[in-house]
């Protein structure tokens, strides 16, 4: 029955990150927002964690805790990303990305590329018209916010509070 427990909050994690993971495509096809090379890396540790939360839904119970436990090292690492695109959009630090200050110049594509050129990466990206919070900032929050949350369910099983 414990186990129960921490396979809700791996579900209701998953359900959040692969809503995130939607929210971020949809604000470029219908927001017409263009993502960075950080935006598009602080991706990867997203589709990481969504994976842990689905494998940890189809598991024997004793290997929930893993898969708990690989997800929230996955959003942690996003976390990390997040951080250090928030400060690459304060002009903090550069960005560690060669690709983040390339500029797209007209004629001088190569096949494959895509249509629309990635933007800077210290051009900060706003989902909701007048919150002063960046999609950067918002993916830091909301990683530190669902890693918290698998993390509280994983010390609650532990300590036999479920």
């Amino acid at each position: 029955m414990p186990k129960m427990n921490l396979c809700r909050a791996l579900g209701v994690a998953a359900a959040m990150v692969g809503a995130a993971l939607l929210a971020a495509r949809a604000s470029e096809w219908w927001g017409g927002l263009v993502p960075c090379p950080l935006c598009l890396l602080g991706r990867w540790p997203y589709r990481v964690a969504l994976g842990f939360g689905l494998l940890g839904l189809v598991v024997p119970d004793r290997l929930k805790m893993l898969c708990a436990g690989g997800m929230v090292a996955a959003l942690l690492g996003s976390v990390a990303i997040a951080g250090v695109h928030v400060g690459v959009e304060a002009r903090w630090w550069p960005s560690p990305l060669p690709e983040c200050t390339a500029r797209f110049v007209p004629g001088t594509g190569v096949a494959g590329l895509p249509e629309r050129p990635s933007k800077p990466c210290d051009e900060p990206a706003y989902l909701v018209p007048g919150l002063p919070v960046s999609m950067a900032a918002m993916s830091l929050l909301f990683s530190l916010a669902a890693a918290g949350g698998v993390a509280w369910a994983m010390a609650r099983l532990r300590n036999g509070r479920v």
